[in-house]
């Protein structure tokens, strides 16, 4: 083969392989678990209706879980004849692949079924089911390799089922099952046997995921718990730092790392704080506010601010490094989830199912268009709403509403 023709063929198969790792959304809240995408060359204004609907799949079942994405394989949680399931579709046009039983389906008056997102790493996917399995599962045709359950390492199911979504860090996995035998766990995740427990830290399991960072060259776990926030080795589960929390019936967002800082918010009044980590054993705390104080929804570090709903002050914009108000807009569009992709937010409003695309702007709410998801569900619970956060993959934006999963074409033409 000609060298130049060779050369080139290669360069081209690594830029697919880039552009598709930059398009795959393969565990909660993004590569990054930000709820940053990177991907550009998305549309900056909707039509009036909104963008053009790709497909609707009408049978997720019951639940809250939010896609996960790689390639052109979508896993979704879903529960379906009373069984919480893993189920497999083509992302590009909706069709079911596969799907694997996980375990009983979640009873909860907000809603049945089950709240976590899978997570995707390599040729395994790893979810954690409403009443406590924790399975790894081949993510090619959806075959069982391992099973635990959070109540073997000493926990029990949360108020509202456990909902956190499983981390991946190097060989482990990591999740919170709580309780008085060490809160966290890390597992081979190959096999699925107990490589530590953190044994210092007793609080129940709440509903926020573990983030990793590296900090003064060691590997750091960080976790908010309803008492505290923490810092721990990822090598042994050893406690490196905590900072007191007042987490008052769920503390549910997953925390912002960025640099040396550490943001958290949680609902019911908690607000939000940040902490700046000292020599690996310290943390300081920078400043600790009512001003964003955040349900579930979550919030998004896009330059020097943080972005996301306030319970009871609407859409904020807040400094990130000093707590400060930037803006707040109470009545452009109800309480609801964040995403971010190419210099947009995209809001879901949870009460009417409204979306809006706005501006990432320091200036205030600037906003390029919005729609409202039709059809909705019409099995969910009275109490329960549209809680599953958007996701942008391939172009792509994902919705959910309970048994109802939406793909919408946002690329620019």
């Amino acid at each position: 083969m000609n060298r130049i023709l060779l050369v080139g063929l290669v360069s081209c198969l690594f830029i697919e392989s880039l552009v598709g790792e930059e398009a795959n959304w393969p565990q909660w809240r993004g590569p990054q678990r930000d709820d940053i995408s990177t991907e550009t060359g998305l549309l900056q204004e909707w039509p009036e209706a909104g963008p053009q609907r790709v497909w609707l799949f009408e049978d997720c079942g019951l639940g809250y879980s939010g896609p996960a994405i790689v390639g052109d394989r979508l896993y979704i949680l879903g529960a379906r004849d009373e069984t919480e399931q893993l189920i497999c579709l083509q992302a590009s046009d909706g069709k079911e692949l596969w799907s694997a039983q996980v375990g009983p389906m979640l009873e909860n008056g907000w809603g049945n079924g089950p709240r976590s997102t899978p997570t995707v790493d390599g040729q395994r996917v790893y979810v954690l089911g409403g009443q406590g399995n924790l399975v790894c599962f081949n993510a090619a045709d959806g075959s069982q390799l391992w099973l635990k359950t959070m109540q073997e390492f000493g926990g029990s199911i949360p108020v509202w089922g456990f909902s956190e979504s499983p981390t991946i860090h190097q060989e482990k996995l990591l999740c919170t099952p709580g309780g008085e035998k060490g809160a966290i766990v890390a597992l081979d995740k190959i096999s699925g046997d107990l490589l530590w427990q953190a044994r210092e830290l007793t609080d129940e399991a709440h509903y926020s995921s573990i983030v990793t960072t590296e900090h003064l060259g060691k590997q750091v776990g960080i976790q908010l718990l309803v008492s505290q926030l923490v810092g721990f080795d990822l090598d042994s589960g050893q406690l490196l730092w905590s900072s007191p929390w007042g987490g008052r019936t769920a503390v549910i967002p997953t925390p912002i790392v960025w640099d040396d800082k550490v943001y958290v918010t949680s609902g019911y009044g908690a607000g939000c704080m940040m902490v700046r980590m000292g020599d690996g054993q310290t943390v300081e705390q920078v400043y600790d506010s009512n001003l964003m104080s955040n349900h579930h929804g979550g919030v998004i570090r896009i330059g020097e601010n943080i972005f996301g709903h306030s319970n009871t002050k609407g859409w904020t914009c807040q400094n990130f490094d000093t707590g400060e108000k930037v803006w707040q807009e109470r009545s452009v569009l109800g309480k609801g989830a964040i995403a971010y992709a190419d210099g947009r937010f995209y809001c879901l409003s949870e009460d009417e199912g409204e979306v809006a695309l706005i501006a990432a702007s320091a200036a205030g709410w600037e906003e390029h268009g919005r729609f409202r998801l039709e059809p909705q569900t019409k099995i969910r619970s009275e109490k329960g709403k549209i809680w599953t956060h958007p996701v942008i993959a391939g172009g792509r934006l994902y919705l959910r509403d309970q048994d109802l999963l939406f793909s919408f074409d946002i690329k620019a033409n």
